[in-house]
């Protein structure tokens, strides 16, 4: 496994758009909202930093997000796995870009709100890329996912194999790799947005995925051709990878999560 490899960790939001979530927990960034005693992007920090891999993080964020995420995120960094903050570009792959500008191949992309995010996971990523990836995206199967909790996920990429649902959490080897960032060109929520879909993976894929006609890892064969590098699936088993803090819903179940008594939370 590579020793080491630095972090893209997405933290900014839409320009003019106030978050929903953010605002109704009376702060200004949706990762600066506090779960279980902790904001989210403390969390996710934590996580990321005290793997034994990271060699340093860039925080993606707008400029007046900074000032009020730099106390937060400074308190995690160390002499040998510095923090540095990108200004973020209004599209998700021109920020991803930025990021791998300033750090150092092996990249692990990953977003300020995935607050559950193991070690583990991240050691899947990094092995991938090791066995000959250029990019890795890694995803959970429906049946793992639901029995975390029946409403963890509403939406599911459905595939002749099963049901799955991204976990925030990508990898790319070097920088000849970054092509595949265009998936994120449009930003990388494609569930409502079929647009995006055909634009990053081409309209007779698409029908293959939507009719159920391929495998996930036929899918992934299809996008390796399509961009012309090797693109792998990392699958996880654990269904609390693919829950990250997207409305009060999701805040909810990563609360309970996060205290041990998801069984017991009604949605």
């Amino acid at each position: 496994m590579s020793a080491r490899f630095d972090v893209i960790l997405l933290a900014a939001q839409r320009a003019g758009v106030i978050n929903p979530l953010a605002e109704a927990h009376g702060v200004s960034h949706k990762c600066l909202i506090p779960v279980a005693g902790q904001t989210l992007i403390a969390r996710t920090l934590a996580s990321l930093s005290s793997h034994p891999g990271c060699r340093a993080i860039y925080v993606l964020i707008e400029p007046d997000g900074e000032r009020a995420v730099r106390p937060v995120a400074e308190a995690f960094a160390r002499s040998d796995m510095p923090i540095h903050f990108v200004a973020s570009d209004s599209n998700i792959a021109a920020s991803v870009l930025l990021g791998c500008e300033k750090g150092n191949a092996p990249f692990v992309i990953t977003t300020a709100d995935n607050v559950l995010i193991k070690h583990d996971s991240i050691d899947r990523v990094i092995a991938a890329i090791d066995a000959g990836a250029d990019a890795v995206a890694a995803l959970a199967n429906k049946d793992d996912i639901r029995s975390v909790h029946p409403a963890a996920q509403r939406f599911f990429y459905e595939f002749r194999d099963n049901g799955y649902a991204n976990c925030n959490l990508y990898g790319v080897a070097d920088k000849q790799a970054l092509s595949a960032v265009e998936i994120f060109r449009e930003g990388g929520q494609f569930m409502n947005h079929p647009r995006r879909l055909v634009n990053a993976f081409g309209l007779f894929n698409i029908l293959l995925m939507r009719f159920g006609w391929v495998t996930i890892d036929n899918a992934f064969e299809r996008m390796s051709k399509r961009f012309g590098i090797k693109i792998r699936r990392v699958p996880l088993n654990d269904g609390t990878q693919a829950i990250d803090v997207d409305n009060e819903r999701t805040y909810r179940i990563v609360e309970a999560i996060l205290q041990n008594r998801v069984h017991d939370l009604e949605i």
